[in-house]
């Protein structure tokens, strides 16, 4: 015995080979839905257009779902004035589109020496960008990199 509900079905309680036989009149699958209560419920569905609706459903919930966007920025530790605005800029503009800034960085050659320049350099660039975004990451040295991650300010940290 089990009950059936559905749409357009009055609910009621019958036995397994009745309720596929009114599931075959009505052109519809019988879907078991609860298997613990008892007794067991079975509703009378369009199982192919249920796994449609929920295909459809889970699309609309990925498509509205954030996507994050990493943009980056390089610099090197002797980088001149102009080019220092001129990027500063550029990640103004990507914090306020809501994508995260990767500034980096890199030591070429000898450059190496200049760790210090390179850290001081970041964090101008960290202040300079305090009213767009906030420091994720510090600045870290990874081989001849050095990188800070910056994220963009939500409109209520502002």
């Amino acid at each position: 015995m089990v009950r059936v509900v559905g749409e357009d079905f009055e609910q009621r309680i019958v036995s397994i080979k009745e309720a596929l036989d009114i599931a075959r009149n009505m052109d519809l699958d019988l879907v078991e839905i609860s298997a613990t209560a008892n007794p067991p419920v079975c509703k009378l569905i369009d199982y192919s257009k249920f796994l449609y609706e929920m295909k459809r459903k889970q699309k609309e919930l990925k498509a509205k779902s954030a996507k994050i966007v990493v943009k980056e920025i390089r610099l090197g530790p002797n980088t001149d004035d102009h080019d220092f605005e001129f990027k500063l800029k550029h990640a103004a503009s990507f914090l306020q589109e809501g994508a995260k800034v990767k500034v980096e960085v890199f030591f070429r050659g000898r450059t190496i020496v200049y760790k210090d320049k390179g850290e001081i350099i970041m964090l101008k660039f960290a202040q300079a960008l305090a009213e767009y975004g906030k420091v994720e990451s510090l600045p870290k040295l990874e081989g001849k990199r050095m990188i800070m991650i910056l994220s963009p300010k939500k409109q209520s940290d502002k």
